[in-house]
């Protein structure tokens, strides 16, 4: 039933942002020992100056800047004026208020224009494989299956299952497959569980749609979609979709970890949070890319 890919997935073989504040708090701090000769404090108080500017206050006076940005009016002023001088804040008319000037804008889009889910997802993957998680993957869905496009994995190798880059498991039994069919509509989800004979792999696989819909129905509500052990004897995991712009699903990241592990309480537990912290920065990833999520 399975492509030679999808084979290769069975293959057993021996076993997300720190807030404003925060980064404000970090940055104002003073640097540690072994860091304070590499640490220019001038740069750091510039770039509080140009973090101080929000989408709701846009236009801030002197003292307001020297406040948000925890600096003496002093030292403000001249990092205003530097900033006025190189052009990247702007003067308001006569008026003494600032804005960030479009010079500002130049730096964003080009690190937007170099920047690449699937090349972004790396580092993001990285943070998930610990203790618990073994793996963490990014994948999308291809007919019924779905495909890995990004995947690493720790040193253990306690899962007992060889996946890589450009292997191929069926949507309808995967959480990865299931946290992407959640979030797609009803008549493209029913035609995807469609296309391929649904079988048990475990004891535990689901191949009914009513049985499906309902399991699927509860990803949504929740936000992530775990498979305790329905494709693989031993093997557990979590996904969540990773959303374009409007809510349709690109793909999925998701972490695997192997039942002997602990329990599967403490698996969500441990792993829900940082692997939805991880869907929601690949979501912004991919919206500030530009990629859409094809039909």
């Amino acid at each position: 039933m399975f492509s030679s890919q999808s084979n290769s997935f069975f293959a057993i073989r021996n076993p997300v942002a720190a807030t404003r504040q925060s980064a404000t708090r970090q940055a104002s701090a003073p640097a540690p020992a072994a860091d304070a000769k590499s640490t220019v404090l001038s740069l750091a108080k510039g770039l509080r100056v140009l973090e101080s500017f929000t989408a709701r206050e846009p236009e801030l006076t002197l003292s307001q800047i020297a406040a948000k940005s925890d600096l003496d009016p002093g030292t403000a002023f001249r990092v205003v004026k530097t900033f006025v001088a190189l052009g990247y804040l702007r003067q308001i008319d006569s008026a003494k208020r600032y804005r960030l000037a479009m010079k500002v804008l130049d730096l964003g889009f080009q690190a937007l224009s170099g920047m690449d889910l699937h090349e972004s997802s790396r580092p993001i993957l990285r943070s998930l494989v610990g203790e618990v998680s073994e793996a963490a993957s990014l994948s999308v869905l291809e007919g019924a299956d779905v495909v890995y496009i990004e995947r690493v994995q720790s040193g253990w190798m306690r899962l007992g299952v060889n996946v890589r880059v450009g292997s191929r498991i069926p949507a309808y039994c995967t959480a990865a497959g299931h946290a992407i069919l959640a979030h797609m509509p009803a008549e493209r989800r029913l035609e995807v569980l469609r296309l391929r004979e649904r079988v048990k792999l475990t004891e535990r696989t689901l191949v009914t749609i009513a049985e499906i819909e309902r399991r699927l129905s509860r990803v949504k509500e929740r936000g992530y979609a775990i498979s305790d052990q329905e494709t693989i004897p031993g093997l557990r995991v979590m996904a969540a979709p990773v959303l374009d712009p409007d809510g349709h699903p690109y793909g999925a990241v998701s972490v695997a970890a192997p039942s002997m592990a602990g329990s599967l309480d403490d698996f969500v537990a441990t792993s829900a949070g940082p692997l939805e912290r991880a869907a929601l920065e690949l979501s912004r990833i991919l919206r500030l890319s530009g990629a859409a999520a094809t039909a």
